[in-house]
This record gives structure tokens, C-alpha cells and sequence, in this order.
């Protein structure tokens, strides 16, 4: 067991008192920090546990310990996970360092997101049913082989789902694979239906590689009954469920297709938020100072990591993520985020709800005008939001002002009819031959927030400022190449969000040890375990 200083007992709930002696969970916790801050493997963790004299010191073992096996770390994982502990480390270490003030809340943090690839094959269409079936066929052949003889053609299919679907190239013909496809439909359909006959044993299909067979089938194929029988067909790429449900593996069920930027990829995102005050005020408390000889700026620490399929985009996470660190009493007075986060709304929300500006540059006006840098766009107009009128550059009145709904969204119309008609200025104010100017804006409040980021983000002071969101980019690229974050060890979300929480573990562990022993915050290199001497990529 793992006992604080104040008498709680971490980790109990996963560790009972009662069975066969093992590793302190603590020993574990801090093993696993370290086998990330090294990038190592299991095998290789266990093994400098077993012979590295620095290890079995930061550990406290005798130098004759024997260690342990490399599968006691992988216990370790799927322990925490089973019981919600996959962000338990993280939140001890930043409750000791909040209470010696090197993390707190009120000051200046930044949040950015970055892809993860899953632990997986990236497959085409074809080669995902045809792997699917063949992992539903291996899965039947280990937990009921004599029913499985007994059910399906094994000399034939065992030619076809033998090997790896990736393992061979596939026809070069179009046509070819397109046959090729409905073979594996047909198959898939003809052993759901052998699994689910009366005759044959209920709990087949409840085996996991079935159910997830009968998902991919439901998302890539149709069937129907004609006159010529039963009839399977590949469904249209228009015809497809949305890429937040559709599997992308038989493997990892929770990766998902992702796309941004024109890239398309396989897994998972990843949203790291970190300390970025400027000042060395820490504001540590009576009796709690910090270690003596730690001077100059802050360190940037790592205060919340939150993980996603690959189709969440960045806007959904902005409440999240300021959820998370309410749950921490790490809320910052002012966010940095880039536009992907940002909108009107989520603007006005977080400032209602937990008193956090948003330091973030929100999308331009999209007018025509605007565009084009000429004529009249939507700020050349002056708003009465009282008398539900706009007036034009010229002078004159709108004639029509109504509520709507765009996009799903609440916006108001506003409309400028028989005065645009004789209007000299027209051609510089609407390109629309009959009709008179329109105006689109959103409800008040969030329109005047709307107009107001975009006259900052114009100032030179303001850009100046939001300058400090880009250290946030080191960030990333310092939790890539020490860690290996960008792809996931493990598969499912819940695996790869527990890496992702080692992984801010060790960063911020690198970053407190750059900052004790002075190390300059611009310097970027990797040293030996011992010291941790990873310097802040901010």
C-alpha cells in the first residue's frame, strides 16, 4: 500500500489487503513514470529495475533485489483502468505541487491537441471486413473448434482467412475487388448465421470478436431478398454511418478515422494543458516551501491531459478540459488556445461558468466584402439591438429584422430592401441583382463578443500576447519525441489516456528537475534516467 503522510491510503480500491503479496502499487506508479520518461518497453523496465543501480535507488531496493517480471507492469495498467484510476498519479503530483505553490490557479495556462496513432494497421475498406472475419474465425477456432468444423467449409475458408488479410496484395482490378468483397460479405452474413442457429451454443455469440464481425457487417453491407434470393451488396461511400461510429479496426474498437488539415490517420487525439505564468511569484504557503536553490521563472507544468477518438474536434473539449481542472482548483484567469477551440458561445460560456477569459483568435467575417477587402462589410453597419434596427453607411434603415435558425444555430436576419434599389453605392454593399442587403449576425450578446475579439486580434499589443499560446507547440514536441506520444502503446481509449497521464507525469518530473538545477528553459536535450535532465521544450 501506498500511505500518505496524512493517513489516506492511495490506490486501495484496486489494491486490497487480503491475497498474494506483490509490489507496492507506489513502486509501480513511479516505475511506469520512469519506463515513460525513457520511452522503454515493459520488458526493458523491468529489466533496469532488475539491474540498474539508479533505478533500485529511486526505488529504494537493495541492490541484490531481484526485481520482478515484466507482466507485473502490465497488471498494474489494466488494475487502474478497471477501477477509474487512470489519472490518479497525476492528480497526487499536482496536489504536492499546488501546495508548494508551482502550480495554482488564477494565473496563465495554454491547451493544444495533437494526433495519436493507434496501435494498429491503417486497412482500406476490403482489407477491414476481410480482417474482421478473419479475427471473428481465429476467435471461434480457440473457444469452440470442434463446433467450428463442424459449421464451415475450414479447408476453403482456411485458404482464404488463413493468413493476414495485409499480408498478401490484393487483385489490381477493380471489379476483381469488388468481387472480392461480396465473397467476404457473403461469408460474414453465413457465419452470423451459423453462431446465431438454435443449435448452436448461445454464448458464440456473445464472444467479442463476433459481436464486433456483426457491427462491421451491419456498417459495410446491405441484404436483401429478391426473386434470385438473397442478395448482398457493399454500401456506398454516401451510405456509410458518420466516422464517429464506424469502426476503423477489429482490434481497437474506440480508434476512429481522423481528419485534419487534409491528413487522415487512424486513433486518437490527445488535449495537454500547461502552466504558462511569466512570473516567479509562486505563491507557495506557510511551511511549504519550495526546494531550496529553485529560482527564476516558473516551471511550465502540465496540468491536465485529455484523451479522444481521432473525430472529436477541438471545440467539443473547451468545456471539458475547463471541467477537469475545476475538478483540480487549477482554473486559470486566462486561457490560450488557438481557433479550434473558440467560438462566440464557448467565449461567453466559460466566462459565465467558471470565470476563465479566453485568450484565443476567433474566425474573421466571412462576408464577400470582407474577403475582398473592398466595399461595405458587416462593421461598416451600425446595430440598435434596442430598436431592432441597422443602419447603413448612407444613412438609411433596415426594413425587415426577424430571428432564425442557420446552420442549427440561433442567428438574426436583417434586411435592406426598397432603399438598396436607387442606392448609387449598391454595387460596393451587395452583388444580389434584385434584392437589397442582408445582414446574418448572431444574438446579441455573443455578436458583440464576436465584434469585440475581432477589433483585439487586430492590435498589435494583443498578437504580442497571444504569442505566448506557440510554447505550447514545444510542448507537444517534447511529449512526442521522449515519450513516444504520438503512437499508442495500448488499445482502446481508456489504455492510451492512462499512457497519455504517465506521460505528463514524467514530462512535468523532467521539467522540475530541468527547474531545481537551473537548466536554461530554452535548452532541449535528452540525458541519462538518473538526472532527468530534459530541459522545457516552451
Amino acid at each position: 500500500m501506498v500511505v500518505q503522510p496524512d493517513g489516506r491510503t492511495e490506490f486501495a480500491e484496486a489494491f486490497k489487503a487480503r491475497g498474494r503479496p506483490g509490489w507496492s502499487p507506489g513502486q509501480l506508479a513511479l516505475v511506469t513514470v520512469l519506463q515513460f520518461a525513457e520511452n522503454l518497453t515493459d520488458r526493458a523496465a523491468a529489466h533496469r529495475v532488475r539491474y540498474g543501480m539508479d533505478l533500485k535507488y529511486a526505488l529504494g531496493l537493495e541492490l541484490d533485489d531481484p526485481g520482478f517480471d515484466a507482466s507485473v507492469l502490465s497488471e498494474f495498467r489494466t488494475r487502474l483502468v478497471e477501477h477509474g484510476m487512470e489519472e490518479k498519479v497525476l492528480d497526487l503530483l499536482l496536489t504536492a505541487l499546488k501546495d508548494r505553490g508551482l502550480v495554482k490557479a488564477g494565473g496563465k495556462q495554454r491547451t493544444d491537441s495533437t494526433r495519436v496513432l493507434a496501435a494498429v494497421r491503417d486497412l482500406n475498406r476490403l482489407e477491414l471486413v476481410g480482417e474482421t472475419l478473419r479475427a471473428a474465425l481465429e476467435s471461434l477456432a480457440c473457444a469452440a473448434p470442434d463446433w467450428l468444423i463442424q459449421a464451415v467449409p475450414v479447408r476453403e475458408w482456411a485458404e482464404r482467412y488463413g493468413p493476414r488479410i495485409h499480408s498478401w496484395h490484393p487483385p489490381a482490378s477493380t471489379s476483381k475487388r469488388e468481387e472480392m468483397a461480396l465473397a467476404y460479405g457473403r461469408d460474414g452474413f453465413a457465419l452470423l448465421e451459423m453462431v446465431h442457429a438454435p443449435d448452436a451454443p448461445i454464448w458464440l455469440r456473445e464472444l467479442p470478436a463476433v459481436q464486433i464481425l456483426r457491427t462491421m457487417w451491419v456498417q459495410n453491407y446491405h441484404r436483401a431478398v429478391t426473386e434470385a434470393g438473397v442478395e448482398v451488396k457493399r454500401r456506398e461511400s454516401g451510405d456509410l454511418p458518420p466516422g464517429r461510429l464506424r469502426l476503423a479496426s477489429p482490434y481497437d474498437t474506440d480508434a476512429r478515422f481522423g481528419l485534419k488539415q487534409g491528413s487522415w490517420w487512424t486513433g486518437y487525439k490527445v488535449h495537454i494543458s500547461e502552466s504558462c505564468d511569466e512570473t516567479d511569484d509562486h505563491d507557495a504557503p506557510v511551511g511549504q516551501a519550495t526546494i531550496p536553490g529553485a529560482d527564476g521563472l516558473p516551471p511550465r507544468l502540465i496540468t491536465s491531459i485529455a484523451t479522444t477518438d481521432a473525430t472529436v474536434t477541438d471545440a467539443e473539449m473547451t468545456e471539458p478540459v475547463h471541467h477537469m481542472l475545476a475538478g483540480r482548483g487549477l482554473l486559470p484567469a486566462e486561457h490560450f488556445l488557438d481557433s479550434g477551440y473558440a467560438s462566440a458561445e464557448l467565449i461567453v460560456g466559460m466566462k459565465k461558468s467558471f470565470g476563465v477569459t479566453l485568450v484565443t483568435p476567433v474566425l474573421l467575417n466571412s462576408s464577400p466584402q470582407a474577403r475582398a477587402g473592398a466595399g461595405f462589410d458587416r462593421t461598416a453597419f451600425t446595430i440598435d439591438w434596442e430598436k431592432r434596427k441597422a443602419t447603413c453607411p448612407r444613412g438609411d434603415t433596415s426594413t425587415w429584422w426577424s430571428p432564425a435558425t442557420q446552420r442549427g444555430t440561433m442567428a438574426i436576419v436583417i434586411k435592406f430592401d426598397e432603399t438598396c434599389r436607387p442606392c448609387p453605392v449598391r454595387d460596393q454593399c451587395t452583388r444580389s441583382k434584385t434584392g437589397g442587403r442582408t445582414l446574418s449576425l448572431q444574438p446579441r450578446e455573443l455578436q458583440e463578443v464576436l465584434d469585440h475579439a475581432r477589433l483585439q486580434q487586430s492590435d498589435e499589443e494583443w498578437r504580442a500576447k497571444y504569442g505566448t499560446r506557440a510554447g505550447i507547440e514545444g510542448t507537444i514536441h517534447q511529449a512526442v519525441a521522449v515519450t513516444g506520444m504520438r503512437r499508442a502503446r495500448y488499445l482502446g481509449l481508456q489504455k492510451t489516456h492512462l499512457e497519455h497521464v504517465f506521460s505528463a507525469v514524467a514530462l512535468n518530473l523532467i521539467r522540475l528537475d530541468a527547474w531545481w538545477n537551473g537548466h536554461p528553459l530554452d535548452r532541449t536535450r535528452v540525458s541519462h534516467l538518473a538526472r532527468l535532465d530534459l530541459s522545457l521544450a516552451a
